[in-house]
Order: structure tokens, then sequence, then C-alpha cells
């Protein structure tokens, strides 16, 4: 094996939503690892300073609209050349009760999640197509994606519909050399969670994850630095739980007495 193979020099990456949280971490991180990176980002503010923190492009990009997301590729292609990684990270959630929420909302939620997935995906894939190169395409979903989530119906639905589209498409595009895997975080401190977390929280956090706390941006790009380069060769339709345990302990949490035990549920 050749420990080089980590490394993504002369790649070039486009990072959805890249501009704040788990899609800036992940730009970051491919840049630290070599990849010129574009990030698509729908707040002018944020895409400009994370084209600066990258030392690439940030673009002012809506990934739902069909028109942006060619003008972005197009100009991608122009100024960093062509594009050898995709991450689907744009997304957004809001509380979408099964029995509230309105047509609107259950569509804005997919577009958010899962639409967007889909046209960059196709847009992004038939280029690495063309080219004739290969290429990996990492998509962000969630735990919600595998499990139940009250009050959030169309969000984890459309979660799901990633996981689901990530294997399907894996193998529509594995004849082309290109890979599809996806990164499914739990709790991870971002500026966002920072912003709601309510005082304590850290301490909910600790009993929740088998590890003892909530995850970190750098955690979530160090395992799309691997998904994206020669290390992970012949991985391809995976979905890859970057959770601290949570997937796996299935609502077990650390008990409070002590012990070092596990309890099933909060009590």
């Amino acid at each position: 094996m050749d420990p080089t193979s980590v490394l993504l020099t002369g790649k070039v990456a486009v990072v959805t939503g890249g501009g704040a949280g788990i899609g800036h971490g992940i730009a970051c991180g491919f840049a630290a690892f070599g990849a010129s990176v574009a990030v698509w980002e729908r707040n002018p503010d944020t895409a400009a300073s994370a084209g600066v923190d990258m030392g690439g492009l940030g673009l002012t990009v809506d990934v739902r609209e069909p028109d942006q997301v060619d003008a972005a590729l197009e100009r991608t292609l122009e100024e960093l050349g062509p594009v050898d990684i995709l991450v689907n990270n744009a997304g957004g959630v809001f509380r979408s009760d099964l029995l509230d929420t309105a047509a609107k909302g259950w569509d804005a939620l997919y577009r958010a999640n899962l639409g967007s997935t889909l046209l960059c995906t196709q847009r992004v894939a038939r280029s690495m197509v063309a080219r004739g190169v290969g290429g990996s395409i990492i998509n962000v979903t969630s735990i919600e994606g595998v499990r139940a989530a009250p009050g959030y119906a169309a969000y984890a639905a459309a979660k799901a519909g990633v996981i689901s589209l990530t294997r399907t498409s894996a193998l529509e595009l594995a004849p082309f050399g290109i890979r599809v895997n996806a990164l499914a975080p739990d709790i991870t401190w971002t500026e966002g969670m920072m912003a709601v977390a309510p005082e304590g929280a850290g301490e909910s956090f600790a009993r929740i994850v088998p590890m003892g706390r909530a995850g970190h941006v750098d955690e979530m790009a160090g395992a799309a630095v691997f998904l994206a380069g020669g290390l992970s060769s012949y991985v391809t339709g995976q979905t890859l739980h970057v959770d601290g345990g949570t997937e796996a302990a299935g609502g077990w949490c650390h008990a409070t007495d002590g012990g070092g035990g596990y309890v099933l549920g909060p009590t």
C-alpha cells in the first residue's frame, strides 16, 4: 500500500452547503489533503468566506434549482477543472408533524434534502462519465434516515431516500468507475447546534452517545477524505455512520449510577 493514496492532490472537489457546519469542515479537510475545492452555498456571505478559507472557489448556488446547478458546474469546470469528487451536503430541517404539515412543507423538505442530492448527482456524474476517469460521490444523510424521528416525518423520509439513492446510483455508476457512498452523522457540534443547544446539553449528549461526547466536524471530514480517496477504492453503495456509536446502540444509553453500564432509554 502507498501511504500517499490518502492524499487528494490534483483532485477537484465540489461541496454543496459548504459555507458552515459539517460541509465547511469537509471542504477544509479536502483542501488540507491537497484538493482544489469549490463550495456551492446558497448564502452569498458564507459562500465567499468559504472560498477564501479553502483557497478555492465559493459560488452562490441554490442547489434545488437546475439552472443554478448547471451554471455553477460550468464555472467550476472553467476555473478549477474537471470534478473528481462531489459531496452532497446541502439540506435543511424543520419540525414536520405528520398530521399538521402542509404539502408545501413536505415539498420544501424533499427538495432541500433529497431533490438537491439527486439533481447535483445527476449533473456532476454526467460530467464524470463524459471525462471517463471515474470519481467519488459522497451523500451526507443522517441517522434519522434509519430510525424513527417523531415530529420530523418528512425530513426522516427524505434522508432515508438519500440512503436509497446512494445504493441505486452506486450500481448505475459503477460501470463508469464512479463510487457513491453516504455519511450518516448524529450529534455533531456545529455553529447551528451551538446556537440552539440548551445549557448542559453536553452532559445529555454524553449519556446518549456510547463514546461519551458529541462529534466534531473534523471527524466527519476525516471520513469524507477516506471515501473520496484511494484508500476506499473498492467501497461503494455504503452508508458510514460517523456517530460515536449511537446507531449501533439502538436506544441504549449510559446509566447514571456510575457503574459504567447501559440502560434502554433515558431513565
